[in-house]
């Protein structure tokens, strides 16, 4: 049996502005009218022996996830949600050690959720391959024939094959992102392969790796999955265990260190969606080589990638740039530049500027909120609640909040009343009172919110009750 283990914890700091702290490029309808965490899902299908997912994700990713797995109707073994980022080494420790939980020992495919595979058929035949060879207790790591001198990934040599074909090898050995030079011998040479982050081992063989290479790891997982809770959908690991875990990539704890590990070679049409240049080289071109997203219009433009979400984009006279348009943010860089974008959100953070962390339109459990007007004592806010969600019974220290129902109907709880108020009616929640917003319908419920008072942020609530287990978490 083969229990997917699906990484989604990453941040795609190189996709700023489409990609954010708080809604990273995993959960985002990047490549198609699915988002990758979906695609992840979907490639999966046709697979033999595979069982629901085991998924690890942000402690602060966690509703959007369960939601989008909802969608198409997914339901994992487990949510495991990471405090605080560890690298892929603990992910994995963590994932075993829960698969384990259930007296068998399945053999674990371990897939980033953020890769694009244009053939699945392809994929689908490594994966058994790969489950055949890890049946018989080797570390199975997939690389990706290279179709040129790559300098944005990491390499794999391979060694000895281990049949007559190329469809295995031992490693021989894991090399860093290379200098254009270097990539070119590798590519020559026709001995490497792109490391693709993708795994396939049994649950006991990557544990008694991490034992014998890495045990502070693993010690410090079982500590964290021992003092674990279930919560809702989600498996919770305490903060101030998993911070005390070493972080560490699976590559360096115990890849590049095992004498077990084996490469099989595949073509499939990869992209690990990394930056916007590969964002550039799966999109569907027009003739001039560009791929347009959005009310973009253009003129003498040549291999480029503009994407507009809000306004009209215009352009003229360039060549291999990278134009994003979000509702509160720009990016212009050359193609050939794009993964210095993380150095732009670095400045972001240090300069405590919220558009590294979230988007103008935020999601929440119940539904999504987005930011139309703020000023220093003002903010105007679209809030959209699903039918039968129910928002959290709370206060503000600092601000009055107006609600004006749109469309659909709302329950709310202002002190001791209840209002039920329909499309076209209002009403005013004092600073400091009690009080709870639900939508009692079966369609969307849509209202505008005016809040104004001294303190206008998030952190400003104060939770009673809620059904989704939040306490003074914002999300």
């Amino acid at each position: 049996m083969i229990v997917p283990v699906i990484l989604a914890g990453g941040s795609g700091t190189r996709l700023w502005p489409l990609s954010r702290q708080l809604y990273p490029k995993q959960l985002l309808e990047i490549y198609d009218e699915n988002t990758m965490l979906q695609n992840t899902m979907f490639r999966l299908d046709g697979i033999e022996n595979i069982m629901p997912p085991i998924v690890v994700c942000n402690e602060t990713h966690r509703f959007m996830t369960a939601e989008q797995l909802r969608r198409i109707e997914i339901e994992p073994a487990a949510i495991l949600l990471e405090p605080v980022g560890k690298n892929t080494a603990p992910a994995i420790a963590l994932a075993a050690l829960k698969a384990m939980e259930t007296g068998s020992d399945p053999i674990l495919l371990v897939l980033p959720a953020d890769h694009v595979i244009e053939d699945p058929s392809k994929f689908q035949q490594v994966v058994e391959l790969g489950a055949a060879l890890a049946g018989q207790d080797l570390l199975i790591t997939f690389g990706i024939v290279p179709d040129g001198p790559e300098t944005g990934y990491g390499y794999i040599k391979k060694g000895e094959s281990l049949d007559s074909g190329e469809s295995a090898s031992k490693i021989e050995k894991f090399v860093e992102k290379p200098d254009l030079e270097t990539a070119k011998k590798y590519i020559n040479s026709g001995q490497y392969c792109w490391n693709s982050g993708m795994f396939m081992f049994r649950a006991s063989g990557i544990l008694n790796e991490l034992e014998r290479f890495s045990p502070a790891i693993l010690n410090g997982c079982k500590d964290v999955i021992a003092e674990g809770k279930q919560d809702l959908d989600f498996f919770r690991l305490p903060l101030q265990g998993f911070e005390s875990v070493p972080s560490d990539s699976i590559d360096y704890a115990v890849m590049e260190k095992t004498s077990k590990g084996v490469v099989i070679p595949f073509d499939a049409g990869w992209s690990d969606m990394g930056s916007f240049d590969a964002l550039w080289k799966v999109g569907e071109k027009d003739k001039n080589m560009n791929v347009l997203k959005g009310d973009v219009v253009t003129h003498d433009v040549k291999t480029s990638y503009i994407s507009s979400e809000n306004s009209l984009v215009t352009a003229v006279g360039i060549e291999d740039f990278v134009i994003v348009e979000t509702k509160d943010a720009i990016l212009v860089s050359p193609r050939d530049r794009v993964q210095d974008v993380k150095k732009i959100v670095k400045q972001l953070k240090k300069n405590q500027r919220e558009e590294a962390n979230t988007h103008r339109k935020v999601y929440r459990p119940w539904g999504s909120y987005e930011t139309v007007d703020i000023e220093s004592r003002f903010q105007v806010k679209r809030i959209t609640v699903k039918p039968g969600a129910v928002l959290s019974l709370q206060k503000h220290y600092h601000r009055a909040e107006h609600w004006t129902v749109v469309s659909g109907t709302a329950l709310v709880t202002r002190g001791e009343e209840e209002l039920l108020l329909k499309e076209d009616e209002s009403t005013y929640i004092p600073l400091g009172t009690l009080h709870r917003l639900e939508n009692p319908g079966k369609i969307p419920l849509e209202l505008i919110e005016v809040q104004s008072g001294s303190y206008l942020g998030e952190d400003d609530i104060v939770r009673y009750d809620d059904v989704y287990g939040r306490k003074e978490d914002p999300v």
